[in-house]
């Protein structure tokens, strides 16, 4: 993989270590909305979880706590046939979402999907079980980042 890093972008050890899990969900106004989580996986690493993904937030403008404003991030979702991929700031290539077909069609229609990053590390494998018990624990402790990410 061949990254080109910026100053403001996230760093290599950053990139290859990101987990990603996508799901349809319900918005405030009882909407149908895509979600996408991103955390960082377990690895040993220099600084902290925490501090490297709020760097990637701060690169992809600033996401936000659960009780703020949602912000709409300057980066879009590219739909690629049945593919949704997300450029990431320094990185030269995207980030490719997990994705079924219903969970495109619903990005595709709503033309932008809710983004959360995770302040702290969640394993790839994690199965639905965790990834919720994850959800609930982080957004209980005010531990989830939101941001908008469009297809336009």
């Amino acid at each position: 993989m061949t990254v080109t890093l910026t100053p403001q972008g996230p760093e290599l050890r950053l990139l290859v270590s990101l987990a990603s899990w996508t799901c349809p969900g319900t918005g405030p106004d009882g909407r149908e909305v895509a979600h996408i989580l991103i955390t960082h996986t377990p690895a040993l690493t220099g600084d902290t979880v925490e501090a490297r993904m709020r760097r990637l937030s701060d690169s992809l403008g600033s996401l936000t706590g659960p009780r703020e404003v949602v912000p709409e991030l300057d980066r879009c979702l590219q739909i690629v046939g049945d593919q949704v991929l997300m450029p990431l700031p320094g990185a030269s290539r995207r980030l490719r979402l997990p994705t079924r077909r219903s969970w495109t069609e619903l990005v595709a229609r709503n033309g932008e999907a809710v983004l959360l990053l995770g302040l702290d590390p969640l394993p790839q494998s994690a199965d639905a079980a965790r990834l919720d018990s994850y959800l609930d624990a982080a957004l209980t402790a005010d531990r989830l980042l939101f941001g908008r990410a469009r297809t336009r």
